[in-house]
């Protein structure tokens, strides 16, 4: 470990800076629930390097305490905190507005910028951020690339097939069904049907 770092992991380090941003939202009238924040690949499959932080409600968790992740893609520490606060603010809402609404409203009331749905901090903001780094010390993680790691992207296995005749009709099957038994044929006309391009 880095002779400056003041946390063994990341999680103590985001779980210290969860409570470094309260002030900032305490200034903007809002006051953070508790939360639980961690390091993972936010957004599910197919979407590792498209989502990078998650807010699940406090519903969806047992104990009801909201939890959020940080992709490990990520590595800048200034960063790092404007993708929580984002997340942080979902946790404030509970995931009520979305984007929008309340959502929005304390968003902006923070610094965040941009489209709602991929804020990014404006510069007092990210000054502020930066400070926060300053105090916490180095964020300690390396990001990782699943490019580089072999992980290949996994296309679909379902094709679609449609109604030859235009109807609209459409099914999905995989390519082992269609190249051993072809289309089936169109509840509508009856007839074949054809694969999409």
């Amino acid at each position: 470990m880095n002779a400056t770092a003041k946390f063994a992991t990341r999680e103590e380090w985001l779980v210290a800076a969860v409570d470094a941003l309260r002030p900032l939202f305490a200034e903007a009238g809002a006051e953070l629930p508790a939360v639980r924040v961690s390091v993972g690949w936010p957004g599910g499959n197919g979407k590792k390097n498209a989502v990078i932080g998650q807010c699940w409600a406090s519903a969806a968790s047992a104990d009801k305490v909201s939890q959020l992740f940080i992709s490990p893609v990520l590595a800048d520490a200034v960063r790092v905190l404007d993708v929580l606060t984002h997340e942080l603010v979902h946790a404030w809402d509970d995931n009520k507005s979305g984007h929008r609404g309340a959502f929005a409203r304390l968003a902006k009331k923070l610094g965040l910028k941009g489209p709602m749905t991929a804020t990014t901090a404006g510069n007092e903001l990210k000054e502020r951020l930066a400070a926060i780094v300053g105090e916490l010390g180095p964020y300690p993680h390396a990001a990782i690339t699943p490019a580089l790691a072999g992980i290949k992207k996994q296309s679909t296995r379902m094709l679609k097939v449609e109604c030859a005749s235009g109807s609209g009709y459409l099914v999905r099957m995989t390519r082992k069904w269609l190249d051993e038994y072809g289309t089936p044929s169109c509840p509508c006309h009856g007839e074949p049907m054809a694969e999409a391009a």
